[in-house]
């Protein structure tokens, strides 16, 4: 551009001073077009003219000395890697903190294994080489290395016969003629590992050093840059463009199982151009064989480097320097890639892992993981990507891995609420803790532990029909009957499988498939609990409400009344569990068209959940919902906001698509558009 303005103003001084030359020559006193400028004004044009034509001179050679400036020497740069993708925001928050006045030239790219570390730090050493005059790469994972590093690095810059003691500093010296410079390290260590190799003091203002680890602990030698894991649109974006035949859909899945991982990325990617895999094969493979896949397919800059065996050298670290931290880990290994409480482990009966004794050791334990980036820490909890997992489980002996799911199936059994229904703190703990449960019960269980897994897989399934997942319910909740009927001594527990798959059935609107359930879990608990027992009194409740389904009203009536009376004498007139069987008989009630009688059952009902739920909870928007249909029939106008303030709490926690919500909000819409007809109908 300067090139281009510096001739045009070259050429419009060749025509002022043509055109003052022709004047004076044919003594013209008039110039046609735009040299009427000229002529009025010659020397106001002149001024103006002659600073661009400076500046176009000026600029000339600076465009000349860039052109002519050698591409910064390198001392082991890795190959850029053709196939790097996103992270532009944080190349550029990388590049403002490395040149602010007020802030040091170090900075430190901290993330856990294979989330792009290195790919970073070499990318932003070729996206901004032409800044700097020399950029070296040195490998930082084994310290003692580091000063051969620095020697061979030495004789690069023309250094001889330097002792290794003085070979630090001097190549530090030296590099101040070829300021500004960069220095990665890369995959560091603790600080204090590095604190001989890192430059200080003036030395620290003639370059820029990037640093990167998994190890915490450097916020205060440098600024810290805390990697995560791709965005789900970077994953996609990179699994399409290296792999023919890639959808949106299916790469979004892919990046699922392997949470966005950018190395787990790159290794799948270049499994499936290997072998020609399809992109929905992979992910098959990838959802019944993760901690095979792992160990599997190459990176063509780096083909010994595979997911599974990214973090063993940290394991091993730990297992010397910290074994009940390699203990904890193998643990959290066997749950779910979701917030773990730590309370799990401090609150455990049985004792899970010594060190939550001490709290202590306990701090310390927690913190090894998080201090080497195998796990992420919060005030309660810790968190394990899903790969990390997979790479522990892959490495578990199988007496461990056994050993480890025994203790743990104990552990949850005690944490998670049993009393789904009437505990009012249910429903928080239980969603804290169910991906933890369908974890470690998903595969068949160790003999030591089958009758625990079978009642976590019921109680799972309850709490699953309780919020309205009853597709998922029922699959947990077969298992659980297939686990007790498989053990011997397990009546009572089958009973309860069998009216939780009867509940489950009813929801589902198949009452045919309920009914045979209940009536076996009603025979199977008469013949082994006392007939006061409440467990006879959910059966006869469930049942009551299936024949209600199938119109056997008669039927139903009695075993609700029953229902009602084991539990007022069992639990008292106000439990929660009378409120059941209050519902449960006046449903009776409202199908015999008899309003009158439900309407203070339900109110009763209401009463007995407003005082043991939160206002939100989701037994009182039934029990609302219910009356709400008994006092329309009625006639009463308060029915609509009842059903109203009942179909608002199912919205709040079932969502506004949940089958149960669109029913209750059909409801309010029959209820207004009934009371309109009427309404007109007066006016007529």
């Amino acid at each position: 551009m300067w090139r281009r303005l510096a001739s045009a103003v070259a050429g419009l001084l060749v025509l002022f001073i043509g055109s003052l030359a022709f004047n004076a020559a044919s003594e013209q006193s008039r110039w046609p077009g735009p040299l009427d400028l000229v002529r009025t004004h010659p020397w106001v044009v002149l001024l103006l003219l002659i600073p661009l034509a400076l500046i176009g001179l000026w600029q000339a050679p600076r465009r000349d000395r860039a052109r002519g400036r050698p591409a910064p020497a390198t001392y082991r740069l890795p190959p850029r890697n053709t196939n790097f993708t996103g992270r532009d925001a944080t190349l550029r928050e990388l590049r403002q903190r490395l040149t602010s006045v007020n802030d040091i030239a170090m900075q430190v790219v901290h993330g856990l294994g294979g989330v792009g570390k290195t790919q970073l730090a070499v990318e932003y050493a070729y996206r901004y080489r032409s800044k700097y005059r020399f950029v070296a790469f040195v490998d930082a994972e084994h310290p003692d290395l580091v000063a051969s590093q620095f020697a061979s690095l030495a004789r690069e810059l023309g250094l001889t016969e330097v002792s290794a003691e003085q070979v630090i500093p001097w190549v530090y010296g030296t590099l101040l003629d070829r300021r500004p410079w960069l220095i990665i390290f890369d995959n560091g260590e603790r600080p204090g590992t590095l604190a001989h190799a890192l430059p200080s003091g003036d030395l620290v203002r003639n370059g820029h050093v990037i640093v990167t680890t998994r190890v915490s602990g450097w916020s205060s030698k440098a600024g810290v840059i805390d990697l995560d894991v791709f965005t789900r649109q970077e994953s996609v974006e990179l699994l399409i463009r290296r792999v023919p035949g890639m959808t949106t859909v299916v790469a979004d899945r892919i990046a699922e199982q392997l949470g966005d991982l950018p190395l787990a990325l790159e290794q799948a990617a270049g499994y499936m151009d290997y072998n020609h895999t399809a992109p929905q094969e992979y992910l098959a493979l990838l959802r019944s064989r993760l901690e095979d896949m792992i160990a599997r397919g190459e990176l063509a800059d780096r083909p010994a480097v595979v997911v599974a065996t990214l973090w063993q050298l940290s394991v091993r670290r730990l297992e010397t320097e910290q074994p009940q931290a390699v203990r904890l880990l193998e643990l959290c290994a066997l749950l779910a890639p979701e917030p773990i409480p730590l309370e799990l482990f401090t609150s455990s009966p049985d004792t899970l892992i010594e060190a939550a004794a001490d709290p202590l050791a306990w701090d310390m334990t927690v913190g090894a993981l998080a201090g080497l980036g195998l796990a992420r820490r919060a005030d309660s909890s810790l968190v394990l990507h899903r790969l990390v997992q997979a790479a522990i489980r892959a490495a578990m002996p199988h007496e461990v891995h056994t050993d480890a799911r025994v203790r743990l199936c104990h552990a949850l059994l005690a944490a998670v609420p049993h009393d789904i229904h009437g505990d009012p703190d249910a429903r928080p703990r239980w969603q804290e803790l169910l991906a933890h449960v369908l974890a470690v019960t998903k595969d068949d269980p160790p003999a030591e532990c089958a009758a625990e897994t079978a009642v976590l897989l019921r109680l799972a399934s309850a709490f699953l029909l309780q919020i309205g997942d009853r597709a998922v319910a029922l699959p947990l909740c077969e298992r659980a009957l297939a686990i007790d009927e498989s053990l011997a001594g397990r009546d009572a527990e089958v009973g309860f499988d069998l009216i939780t798959l009867a509940q489950i059935h009813r929801e589902l609107d198949a009452p045919e498939k309920a009914r045979p359930l209940a009536e076996r879990a009603l025979c199977l608990h008469e013949s082994c609990l006392p007939a006061d027992s409440p467990a006879i009194a959910t059966d006869l409740a469930t049942l009551a409400r299936i024949l209600r389904l199938l119109g056997d009203h008669g039927a139903a009536l009695p075993l609700a009344e029953r229902a009602l009376q084991i539990d007022q004498a069992a639990y008292g007139p106000d439990d929660p569990y009378v409120s059941f069987d209050l519902v449960a008989l006046a449903g009776v009630h409202l199908d015999l068209g008899d309003h009158a009688t439900a309407v203070p059952l339900i109110s009763r009902a209401l009463r007995i959940r407003e005082a043991s739920y939160a206002p939100d909870h989701l037994y009182i928007g039934y029990a609302l919902l219910l009356k709400a249909q008994a006092l329309h029939e009625l006639n009463d106008p308060t029915a609509v906001d009842l059903a109203r303030r009942g179909a608002q709490i199912l919205h709040t926690q079932l969502g506004r698509t949940h089958p149960k919500t669109d029913e209750a909000f059909a409801l309010v819409n029959r209820f207004l558009n009934r009371d309109s007809r009427q309404g007109h109908g007066d006016t007529g």
